[in-house]
């Protein structure tokens, strides 16, 4: 990393993680290397945000989140960052946005989870996220049929892209969505921070 900063230099195709990370988990690493295996992707960036807008209650220190993530994936392909608190950014249209002018010659694809999906159209700018880069949908616990019949997920049925087909992904022009079904990882953050594990 250059001054804190990832380095993705021009052609380089970079997924992209983002969440609050409170705390990271085997279930992040799991969906990580599923993405870079199955993708193509030569690097995956968490997004540790300062927090996340959807959420009422804020998260642990952003520091604190950050040192764990590191903790937990130890994979040079993969890099923790908390560059939403450099950029000044806290909604992922303006993440993105921000990213493709400070490296104009990336390629980034967004990766979320299915249960993400199922609500992705009440983000913000949510068009212009898939307008921008393509998005790659990760299996959850429970979550695939809610995902498959969301709003966001019915408007572009028109640029789903096969799991079969969808190696390379990140060097498709936009709009363009996948979603991976995969052997699922139950963790998850709630669930840790419920049983006294965090905090």
């Amino acid at each position: 990393m250059r001054a804190g900063l990832p380095i993705a230099p021009a052609g380089m195709v970079v997924g992209l993680l983002g969440g609050s990370f409170d705390p990271a988990h085997a279930g992040h690493v799991h969906i990580t290397r599923e993405a870079l295996k199955r993708l193509d992707l030569d690097r995956v960036w968490w997004l540790v945000s300062p927090g996340n807008p959807l959420k009422a209650r804020g998260p642990a220190p952003l520091e604190r989140r950050i040192r764990h993530a590191r903790a937990m994936i130890r994979d040079p392909r993969v890099v923790v960052t908390g560059i939403e608190a450099t950029l000044g950014t806290r909604y992922t249209a303006r993440t993105i946005a921000a990213l493709q002018r400070r490296y104009p010659g990336a390629r980034f694809v967004w990766l979320m989870g299915a249960d993400n999906l199922a609500q992705f159209h009440r983000w913000e700018q949510w068009r212009d996220i898939l307008a921008r880069v393509p998005v790659a949908v990760l299996a959850r616990p429970g979550e695939g049929i809610a995902a498959r019949t969301s709003p966001a997920a019915t408007i572009y049925r028109h640029a789903f892209v096969p799991a079969a087909a969808a190696k390379g992904i990140g060097r498709r022009a936009p709009p363009v969505w996948t979603f991976l079904d995969m052997p699922t990882h139950d963790a998850s953050s709630t669930s840790i921070r419920a049983g006294g594990g965090w905090r």
